[in-house]
């Protein structure tokens, strides 16, 4: 390599294009500052790339696969539908290049200096980047980590096959997987579940934990909805050993029925969270981590070398996008001496499985450990006009409430519509909503928004599309 020997300037540097550091990158330069965004793939990082855009792009198409017999009732003749994989991994190409010209843009327009390289830490204000032969030093006034996490194989999977995946791995398939094994209990597995069973491919669903991570009425309607599916799902279930063969690979594994054997083509999991942190440097700096390999900061963002801040899935807290964003836009207020608040108090949690899953707040159990008198009310999607005129009527929508104050505690949905409802359930919660904040407003017909409406009604007795429970005589 050739090393730069002049130390060029800079007043605030930015390790890794992905989300968070995109959005931290415009945020300072809207405010005045001078960015350097360093990235050593591609801007948008791995949600653009791996995860969040190809992964729901695999979803859409899912969705739309399995949807066009609905087409048909409708008196709109299609054939017999066939899905060629290399012409989506085309459009797939297509729209990751699109958007990824779309954060260069952005960048331009907002005189964002991009550099292409690895960057790593050399001292604590300077760092050097490599591009190639080239390597190039920077002295920096301030600097934000933002370089995210990958999943990685644990080590009982390191058996040299071509037939195991991780979530960046799984929607690069040239093939639709015959049986696929899925193994874990997060949202990606949710959704990994969803799409291959929706595209025809036979699923068995290894739930490690007791039940999903939902209020119970979801957790009802989820496993209805598999079941329906046709996916097996084995709840608290675990993998005891993997083994390749000629047919793809044989798995045991153990549940609360004891241990059974499977043969599967292709086996999902979803693996370990690895911090990307090994080239930085940081040791160089004596940066603190967390036990489990995060980067450590305080309430401020502000790392163990307090001018250099980290965000997003770098250090502890789920992997969420959403989450990288907006600590990405909180620092850039704070490096820019603006007033600002990050508050992950109601993080939605949204899954693009089909149909789509949202929960944000407490549900009934948690609200009930928190002392306070909680009551739980769900609708059928099914009693929704507009759902039922598109056919896609699965789903439940299900609101916590405090009894004693009618404060809304904890919203959770599964059901088309989830998704663009879920702003609605957020806000709802950070303004403290009561019940008749919901009910009194006037809702669009034919909507699915009524929903919300007839839940919160439910919850006082008055829904108009709950039949009446029949009363008897004493």
């Amino acid at each position: 390599m050739v090393v730069g020997e002049i130390s060029q300037n800079r007043e605030v540097v930015i390790i890794g294009g992905g989300p968070g550091g995109y959005h931290a990158a415009i945020r300072a330069a809207q405010h005045g500052l001078a960015v350097t965004l360093i990235e050593q793939k591609g801007l948008g990082g791995t949600c653009l790339h791996e995860g969040c855009i190809p992964s729901k792009l695999w979803a859409y198409v899912a969705k739309e696969f399995v949807g066009i017999p609905q087409l048909a009732a409708l008196g709109i003749q299609t054939n017999t539908p066939t899905l060629h994989i290399n012409q989506l991994h085309q459009y797939k190409m297509n729209i990751v290049e699109q958007l990824k010209k779309g954060v260069q843009t952005l960048c331009e327009a907002n005189q964002i200096e991009v550099l292409k390289g690895k960057a790593s830490f050399l001292a604590e204000d300077r760092i050097g980047v490599e591009n190639g032969h080239q390597f190039d030093t920077y002295t920096f006034e301030k600097a934000i980590i933002a370089t995210g996490c990958e999943y990685v194989l644990p080590a009982q999977f390191h058996i040299g096959s071509n037939h195991i995946y991780c979530s960046s791995e799984i929607y690069q398939l040239n093939e639709l997987p015959n049986h696929v094994l899925v193994h874990g209990n997060d949202f990606i597995a949710i959704e990994v579940a969803s799409v291959f069973a929706d595209l025809g491919s036979k699923v068995t669903f290894l739930l490690t934990a007791d039940d999903f991570p939902f209020d119970v009425p979801l957790q009802k309607e989820l496993t209805r909805i598999c079941k329906k599916k046709k996916i097996k799902l084995i709840k608290g279930a675990d993998i005891k050993s993997v083994v390749e063969t000629n047919a793809g690979l044989h798995v045991i594994y153990k549940s609360k029925h004891g241990e059974v054997a499977v043969q599967v083509s292709h086996l999902y999991t979803s693996g370990i969270k690895k911090v990307n942190k090994e080239w930085l440097g940081i040791d160089r700096l004596h940066m603190q981590m967390t036990e489990d390999g995060s980067i450590a900061v305080n309430e401020k963002f502000e790392t163990s070398v307090h001018h250099i801040l980290a965000i997003g899935d770098v250090i502890d807290g789920p992997p969420l996008a959403v989450r990288a964003i907006k600590e990405g836009k909180h620092v850039a207020h704070m490096l820019a001496n603006e007033s600002s608040e990050c508050d992950f108090t109601f993080l939605p949690t949204v899954i693009h499985s089909n149909p789509p899953i949202v929960t944000v707040g407490l549900t009934e159990k948690e609200a009930t450990t928190y002392g306070y008198e909680a009551k739980s009310t769900t609708f059928p999607l099914q009693g929704n006009g507009f759902r039922t005129l598109t056919g896609k009527r699965e789903g439940i929508i299900s609101v916590v409430v405090d009894v004693k104050t009618d404060i809304i505690l904890g919203m959770h949905m599964i059901g088309e519509g989830a998704v663009e409802l879920s702003s609605t359930f957020v806000q709802l919660l950070e303004m403290v909503a009561k019940v008749e904040d919901v009910t009194f407003p006037n809702y669009a017909h034919p909507s699915v928004n009524e929903s919300l409406l007839e839940v919160l009604e439910a919850m006082t007795g008055y829904a108009i599309h709950v039949p009446p429970r029949v009363k008897t005589k004493a």
